[in-house]
């Protein structure tokens, strides 16, 4: 599988294309779905442009998405930088399971957050699904002693150092052993790449957008979102030069 990562947490000013409103997200995921990319995780903002939890701005992003895209996936983050307190992440969640429309179909939870079985348990209980955060090698011997959650329909190891996110996904890999649930593997910024190629030689599911690079592989900035993707599937092996962009 291969999913589309669109904005992330970086701010509405890290790149030209960056979509921040729920008619940018939808804008990318149709062009993700062009190339028969069938799941998006996104971040939802409020009208400030920050990150938020809150049920109006999700689903109003969420919805934007499924009109437009029928049949994708989409995946929102339930996360501690959002939100430090678990007990209303539980509530954020169950509040999204009644959205209609605007319901995620994936809920992202990392196990290294307070709260994480709690989170887990709540978007199971609206039926939503999960997509497991694993960041470290102690993530993922967290995850072989309590089990994966139900409602878990991927892992995903995300290793954050990029000098040595290979050789961390590696080992995130091998701790998880045969969980018996799918595995994505993505790095960021200069990891996204090296990541990316040892993930699908090793037939794991991966994922690629501007949350995790805003490079292609030549090391020069891309247009968007779409200019990812087709890096990836080996449409292209760069993009233009932008006059000014830089390495």
């Amino acid at each position: 599988m291969l999913q589309g990562c669109l904005n992330g947490a970086r701010p509405a000013d890290a790149h030209p294309a960056l979509p921040v409103t729920p008619y940018e997200l939808a804008r990318d995921a149709r062009a993700m779905a062009r190339h028969d990319v069938g799941s998006v995780h996104i971040h939802p903002r409020n009208s400030s442009g920050r990150e938020t939890l809150n049920p109006m701005y999700v689903g109003d992003a969420v919805a934007a998405i499924h009109l437009a895209v029928p049949g994708m996936e989409v995946g929102v983050p339930a996360a501690r930088w959002v939100e430090p307190d678990w007990t209303v992440r539980v509530q954020a969640v169950l509040a999204w399971g009644r959205l209609g429309a605007g319901r995620p179909d994936v809920v992202s939870v990392n196990v290294h957050d307070t709260g994480w079985e709690q989170v887990c348990a709540a978007a199971d209980s609206v039926g939503m699904g999960i997509e497991l955060g694993v960041w470290t090698t102690g993530d993922a011997v967290t995850v072989r002693a309590t089990g994966v959650p139900p409602g878990t329909v991927r892992l995903v190891a995300e290793p954050t150092e990029p000098g040595v996110a290979v050789d961390e996904a590696i080992r995130i890999v091998r701790v998880l052993g045969q969980i018996g649930v799918p595995v994505l593997a993505h790095g960021e910024d200069l990891g996204a790449w090296p990541v990316f190629d040892y993930a699908r030689a090793h037939d794991l599911h991966v994922r690629i957008g501007l949350e995790d690079t805003l490079l292609g592989r030549d090391g020069w900035l891309v247009r968007g979102n779409e200019d990812l993707v087709e890096i990836a599937l080996g449409l292209t092996s760069s993009v233009p030069r932008r006059r000014g962009a830089a390495r």
